[in-house]
């Protein structure tokens, strides 16, 4: 197999470093939150974001003032991404359905699908307010039925983002902060005096946050583990270097360290590619950070033929995976780790990130080899129950489960079913022995 980087991303040894250097402030950052509660994030808002209101929880009359600066065009978009998306998570909750099952005469069971209680849903401010990120999380909770949503934005320029305002409360939001950070992610899921904590975290972030949401694991829930967001274009001569390289640089201007990977078969694609990228960054106004990204994160890999392509494809598991061949559908087919696909040269990761209804939060450094991403089933506990209705069931099922308990040594197991073998099946079985 003949794979050739034209293009190759700094080593991961790199990347690895910086991952040291965020965890440690995390740690630290976290620990102050669970000790000095509403103080410590008091004063992690100021000195971040400049931000100290009498309450980071907003009113009622502060949510609707926020949304009167939402212009009706703005409203009208943001109502219109959130039909799609709500459409979507409809059709996946009505595809999980409780079961209840009769296994053997009289013995019953069965599963229940229950919504988590409560939920902290992160909205991304910083450089790029992500207004999207509200529908993704908060709506998709909503449609899960999570009786409890909690929704928290950064300020921008000193106060909430309108827009992010009006897409939490439209998306469901019972509880709405102007928070961000850290200090946002840890308040939620720790609790302070003036925050009850929830049962499970969600959102994307920037490093710090996905870090936090990484320590705070095993506290409450996540959606999953979320890295910066990758970009990957599986393409051949079937489609040109400009829409390649656009599909590369949409994604790249997200952060400086945003990885971007075209792979094709086509060695003039991949060359004119490397040069429509060099002439895009000439005029993309977002150019002082896609180009960092795309120096130290971007990959031109040259394949031999499609099965290489996949194989490459399937080995780096990126988050977004953008396929423009002559095979799309063979590659829907035989992808099995990726984030999210959007197949075909109409489709593209910025309508997969804004409004064609899919969820855009999604895994990214490989974890699309266990998890997919975050959708209405995330939300959605899967409990199992049982229920013995016979005397002969409770004898029957009994007697296996005794000499299987007694085969592991459980003795105190074992006479929980001997003690049913006696009742109902009327059989005299004695302390600490198994039923013959």
């Amino acid at each position: 197999m003949r794979i050739e980087h034209l293009k190759k991303s700094k080593p991961e040894a790199e990347r690895l470093e910086d991952d040291t250097k965020v965890r440690t402030a995390v740690e630290g950052t976290l620990r102050d939150i669970e000790t000095r509660g509403d103080a410590a994030v008091r004063e992690l808002s100021e000195k971040f974001d400049g931000y100290t209101p009498e309450s980071f929880r907003l009113t009622q009359s502060e949510i609707e003032a926020a949304m009167q600066k939402v212009s009706a065009r703005e409203m009208e978009d943001i109502k219109f991404a959130q039909d799609q998306i709500r459409r979507f998570a409809e059709a996946q909750r009505a595809s999980m359905t409780d079961i209840e099952v009769e296994t053997l005469p009289g013995v019953v069971l069965g599963h229940k699908n229950i919504p988590v209680q409560s939920v902290g849903c992160y909205v991304p401010g910083g450089k790029f307010p992500m207004v999207a990120s509200a529908h993704m999380s908060v709506l998709t909770a909503s449609v899960a039925g999570v009786p409890r949503i909690v929704a928290s934005a950064p300020p921008v320029n000193g106060e909430p983002h309108p827009a992010i305002v009006a897409a939490m409360h439209m998306g469901g939001a019972h509880e709405i902060l102007c928070l961000g950070g850290i200090q946002a992610v840890g308040a939620m899921a720790i609790g302070t005096e003036s925050l009850d904590p929830v049962h499970m975290l969600v959102g994307p972030g920037n490093a710090f946050v996905a870090e936090a949401k990484r320590q705070l694991f095993g506290r409450v829930g996540i959606d999953l583990f979320a890295g910066p967001t990758e970009t990957m274009v599986i393409a051949d001569d079937s489609v040109d270097a400009e829409l390649c390289a656009t599909d590369l640089l949409g994604q790249a201007e997200h952060g400086f360290n945003s990885p971007a990977c075209l792979i094709t078969n086509s060695r003039k694609l991949a060359e004119d590619t490397l040069a429509e990228v060099d002439r895009l960054l000439a005029i993309l106004p977002t150019a002082e950070t896609a180009a960092v990204s795309w120096r130290d994160y971007g990959d031109v890999i040259l394949c031999e033929g499609y099965d290489e392509m996949l194989q490459v494809a399937n080995d780096m598991a990126y988050e977004h995976v953008q396929v423009m061949t002559d095979r799309d559908d063979w590659f829907l087919e035989h992808m099995h780790s990726y984030g999210a696909l959007f197949l075909g040269p109409r489709t593209n990761v910025a309508n997969g990130d804004k409004v064609i209804g899919t969820n855009h939060t999604l895994p990214t450094k490989k974890a699309g080899r266990y998890t997919g991403g975050l959708w209405v089933g995330k939300f959605l506990k899967t409990h199992s129950y049982q229920k013995v209705t016979s005397d002969a069931a409770a004898a029957q099922v009994g007697e296996y489960g005794s000499r299987l308990c007694m085969l592991e040594g459980f003795v105190g197991h074992a006479e929980q079913c001997n003690i049913r073998v006696r009742r109902y099946g009327g059989r005299n079985v004695a302390y600490g022995t198994a039923v013959e």
